[in-house]
């Protein structure tokens, strides 16, 4: 398979990954999983009673007894992680033992907390009733061990750490149960919640609370579409965080150490019909949420009401058991606020690029009111400078190479013409500029734009062009060859199929989630300076039609006594007056390129 061929299957299969999940775990790779044992199906587990059930074949064991563990169930289930773990302590570093195989071609080891085989899992999602394994002990003490297991009935339908059977050491005695207890595994465990009374509000931000907003100075009570972030210390020990946005799908925030996706400590409150989901979780990269849970989140209440999703709950400043990823609030952060569609309670892909604020903020420290940003600093440049290339530069040096040879036909600057000069000067500073805008997404993104669609291509198009037209100059032939019209013709041709690939590069550009410009003013804006450019053009070029003509009809009507004897003065006359006009058209394009330029610099 060729080197693009295969690129492009990676590809696909990236997609695929991403947007359907239950696809890309029906292999059982889900070591990830260990330390929560909860599945990434975006959705939570069951809470009804399991119709599966795990049994051993011994309630002792001893150095180098080989327990049998068998998972069945009166319902076939399609996916299952199994672990074995030290009762004393329930964390992830306190899985133990491993695992033998018994059926290799439905089961399969997995590595969790640096230990080989540890857990087991499916290897694909065919329906099963029933698998077997066997569990061989640490060679450490451990005195008491129980099974845990999750199991996966399809996608949407799944419970998360199933508690098993408890096996002793030789020579432990256990302490007795009380009769009729039974505890409920921490991933059932849930946060009761209620609906707020009223909506939030910004008042006090920057006096009691500290607070993110977007766009500046906006009031969630008031605008249903004010992303709005508040973080409130209640004492030494916790902190309330409110959340609100409009209601399409979820609003969400992370706690990031930079101002790049991923290892990032995320909070979530999820439209599900009629109610919200609020819950905690950790974000690789981008990707969707792992290790979703309520754990350490308290305080919860919601709110879904006149067009807008808001949230609030408190989380204490250190987690007395530490949750992987959860970062401690005692220190700097920087804040993502993002929003996006969900469906019937699974987190699709946010269209915007998220708010990120402007510095790191200690989450416990003084109130104040934050900045944000939701483009990049690389992607305004590139914005700005493709902007300033196409818009400005390359635009007046093509006008002036079409329209000012004859006006401009003897003076010299460095030896060459000066209208030459100008118009060499300007295209090689649009070149330079088209050249550092291209580079600067691949800067930002570590790569290839995947997600940007045309865009990327369009501006790889404008960047060859470019090149193109200094290469094709420095091989023209001479004025008086035969063969120049060519080169007139191509030259001519090239460029113009530049500017309108730069005018489409723009307006896509203009779309994409990292510089969001706000729609339809932002078009209206590229419409009007295309309007511009085209009512220039087109005057010009029917003046330069009318000048001919009346030079041909006096040239064959040899009435060469009817041209004024002042024609060097109408000559000059027009010269300036053209050269005015070339000012108004300047100065116009710097006009739609601020209005443009303005935009980008309040993203």
């Amino acid at each position: 398979m060729s080197p693009a061929g295969f690129s492009c299957l990676l590809f696909i299969a990236v997609l695929v990954c991403h947007w359907v999940p239950a696809g890309c775990y029906a292999n059982g790779k889900v070591a990830k999983a260990c330390h929560g044992m909860e599945p990434s199906h975006h959705a939570r587990g069951q809470s009804t009673p399991s119709p599966y059930i795990l049994t051993v074949n011994a309630t002792t064991y001893g150095p180098g007894d080989q327990i049998l563990v068998v998972l069945s169930g009166s319902t076939y289930f399609t996916g299952f992680l199994l672990q074995a773990r030290d009762t004393p302590n329930q964390g992830s570093a306190s899985i133990v033992g491993t695992f033998t195989l018994m059926d290799p071609k439905r089961t399969q080891l997995l590595t969790c907390n640096k230990l080989k085989g540890s857990a087991v899992s499916h290897t694909t999602a065919v329906q099963k009733k029933e698998v077997a394994v066997i569990w061989t002990p640490p060679s450490y003490p451990a005195v008491q061990v129980q099974f845990f297991v999750t199991v996966v009935q399809e996608f949407k339908v799944f419970w998360v750490k199933l508690p098993g059977p408890i096996i002793n050491e030789e020579g432990f005695t256990p302490n007795p149960t009380q009769p009729g207890t039974r505890t409920t595994p921490p991933s059932l465990q849930t946060t009761t919640t209620s609906i707020l009374p009223e909506p939030m509000t910004s008042q006090g931000c920057g006096q009691s609370k500290s607070c993110l907003l977007d766009p500046p100075g906006c009031d969630p009570k008031e605008d249903p579409l004010c992303f709005f972030l508040s973080m409130t210390t209640e004492g030494p020990k916790l902190v309330m965080f409110e959340l609100s946005g409009p209601a399409d799908g979820y609003i969400a925030f992370a706690l990031s150490l930079d101002t790049w996706m991923g290892n990032d400590d995320v909070y979530m409150c999820v439209k599900e019909g009629d109610r919200v989901s609020v819950s905690a979780a950790f974000v690789l990269g981008r990707t969707h949420p792992e290790d979703e849970s309520q754990s350490g989140l308290s305080s919860v209440s919601w709110r879904l009401a006149d067009g807008a999703i808001q949230c609030r709950f408190s989380r204490p400043v250190r987690l007395a058991n530490q949750e992987p990823a959860r970062y401690d609030l005692d220190r700097g952060y920087y804040l993502f606020l993002a929003n996006g569609q969900s469906r019937k309670g699974v987190l699709l892909q946010h269209s915007r690029q998220p708010l990120i604020s402007t510095q790191s903020k200690l989450i416990t420290g003084p109130p104040e009111v934050l900045r944000g940003s939701r483009a990049p600093t690389l992607m305004k440049m590139h914005g700005s400078l493709m902007m300033l290339a196409w818009m400005l530069t390359g635009s007046v040096g093509t006008f002036i190479a079409s329209f000012y040879k004859p006006d401009w036909p003897n003076q010299s600057l460095l030896g060459q013409k000066v209208w030459f000069q100008v118009h060499r000067g300007l295209m090689m500073l649009t070149l330079a500029l088209t050249f550092a805008s291209f580079c600067l997404p691949f800067f930002y993104r570590s790569g290839w734009s995947k997600g940007a669609g045309l865009h990327p291509y369009l501006g790889l198009s404008v960047l060859a062009l470019s090149l193109i037209q200094p290469l094709m100059a420095a091989v023209r032939p001479p004025p008086d060859s035969g063969r120049r019209y060519i080169f007139n013709w191509a030259h001519f041709g090239f460029g113009t199929a530049t500017e309108i690939m730069a005018v489409i590069a723009m307006s896509t550009g203009m779309r994409q989630s990292s510089l969001l410009l706000p729609q339809p003013w932002a078009t209206h804006v590229l419409i009007g300076y295309v309007t511009w450019l085209v009512s220039f053009r087109t005057g010009f070029l029917i003046h330069m039609h009318c000048t001919c003509t009346l030079k041909k009809s006096l040239i064959n009507s040899d009435q060469s006594e009817l041209i004024p004897s002042d024609q060097s003065e109408n000559n000059s006359l027009s010269a300036f007056m053209k050269s005015l006009l070339l000012a108004v058209f300047a100065l116009g394009n710097a006009g739609f390129l601020v209005a443009l330029l303005s935009s980008v610099a309040k993203l």
